[in-house]
């Protein structure tokens, strides 16, 4: 694979630097957040798009695939690990985009959140790296959750082969991923901060990666990542082959594209901001309503078994959490003060219902794949519609229901809690 591969001046790609080690290398938001919401000041008729009540009698739209996997002209590794999996039939984005990026071909894919996106680009690059001498990938997320769900499911394709991995993000300890470095992986996924802060240290060398993806790339555009990422794009081949996925579609995404990519093609199958299997209302406070009572009255209802809620600030998230334990809920936090080590076990005894409510800032809203969650609950309102449709895609996956409620408080109610 890569032992025998230098970058030009015979230096390893991963060769470790002689300068000092860094400090901190925690993730980099750049600009900071505007402190507009654009949803603080909701007038009712505004709450129309927190509503959409699924119909008992539509039918779920249904795109007939064009292919199975064993279509595709993949190593047959690749397809007994699919078949271990217990995939059978291609989501549509998987569909599409697999023969393009089999071609060697740039591509954009536009789908809903909880679609099938990563294993569209991990299928077809594995067979590249599995096929080819010295090829290796590089995946750029915006989020450590989304890195390390990306190397497990890559462990998935890839368990019981040669084929290495790296995840290289913030807030997690330097040491692992300075070793997983040094055994030269096929592929690295990290998130932007750390990955240049292992650039400019001498750690990682970009020019030997000839595939690079972005995933949930507005998501990195949202978090003041983009420099980052150009620095980093700026140290890869100019011949590299480039994917880019993402939920949503904006002029700047489409900016970014432009100078990333060469003559790509777009997949999309997209076919509305939301799912159709996600039934969403509002929770309208009362005057007078104490807002943490209101919650605790919805979340004895029934069938509220899986419950992701999301608030604004680390600190309001926090204690919510420890509100509802004292109330009686098996409830965990995720959110930026809480350590890497802190927020994986909190993640884990959700995905293993070990607890039954996730209380989170948006750092859970893009690209984690949560199964069976049935509620999500906005306690607070999203910065942007974009953060709404994102936060709401945690439920009604794989083509089940969902349900999305999000809380509403007139203006003079100052009962926040």
């Amino acid at each position: 694979m890569y032992t025998k591969h230098r970058p030009q001046g015979g230096k390893n790609r991963f060769q470790r630097s002689t300068r000092p080690p860094f400090r901190g290398g925690g993730r980099r938001f750049g600009a900071p957040k505007s402190g507009h919401n654009r949803f603080k000041d909701q007038t009712f008729s505004d709450v129309s798009k927190f509503v959409y009540k699924v119909s008992v009698i539509e039918e779920a739209e249904v795109i007939a695939p064009k292919h199975s996997f064993n279509d595709f002209v993949i190593d047959e590794r690749i397809k007994t690990a699919i078949e271990k999996k217990g995939y059978t039939i291609p989501t549509p984005i998987q569909d599409q985009s697999i023969p393009y990026i089999l071609e060697g071909k740039d591509v954009v894919g536009i789908a809903n959140t909880g679609t099938g996106k990563t294993a569209a680009f991990l299928i077809p690059l594995l067979h590249k790296i599995f096929t080819t001498r010295n090829q290796s990938a590089l995946v750029i997320v915006p989020t450590r959750e989304l890195a390390i769900q990306i190397e497990e499911e890559l462990r998935g394709f890839t368990r019981g082969t040669n084929i290495y991995s790296a995840c290289i993000v913030g807030g997690a300890p330097m040491r692992p991923q300075l070793i997983a470095l040094r055994r030269r992986p096929h592929v690295v996924i990290g998130t932007p901060g750390r990955l240049k802060d292992m650039i400019e240290h001498g750690y990682l060398d970009l020019s030997g990666f000839q595939s690079v993806v972005l995933d949930e790339a507005d998501r990195m555009l949202d978090m003041g990542f983009i420099g980052d990422v150009k620095f980093m794009m700026a140290k890869t081949p100019k011949d590299r082959h480039t994917l880019f996925f993402s939920a949503t579609m904006s002029p700047e995404i489409t900016a970014l594209i432009s100078q990333f990519l060469k003559d790509p093609v777009t997949v999309s199958v997209k076919t509305r901001d939301t799912a159709k299997n996600v039934d969403q209302d509002v929770v309208r406070l009362k005057e007078g309503e104490r807002k943490l009572e209101k919650l605790v009255e919805v979340l004895r209802g029934e069938g509220f078994h899986k419950v992701l809620i999301f608030g604004r600030t680390k600190h309001g998230v926090e204690a919510l959490s420890k509100d509802l334990i004292k109330h009686g809920f098996l409830a965990e936090s995720i959110h930026g003060d809480k350590n890497h080590a802190k927020r994986q076990r909190a993640l884990t005894q959700f995905k293993k219902n070990h607890v039954t409510i996730l209380v989170a800032t948006d750092v859970a809203a893009r690209g984690l794949d949560i199964a069976d969650v049935s509620h999500v609950i906005n306690y607070d309102l999203p910065g942007t519609y974009e953060d709404y449709i994102h936060r709401i895609g945690r439920t009604g996956r794989a083509g089940k229901a969902g349900k999305a409620l999000t809380f509403i408080e007139l203006p003079y109610n100052r009962n926040r809690r």
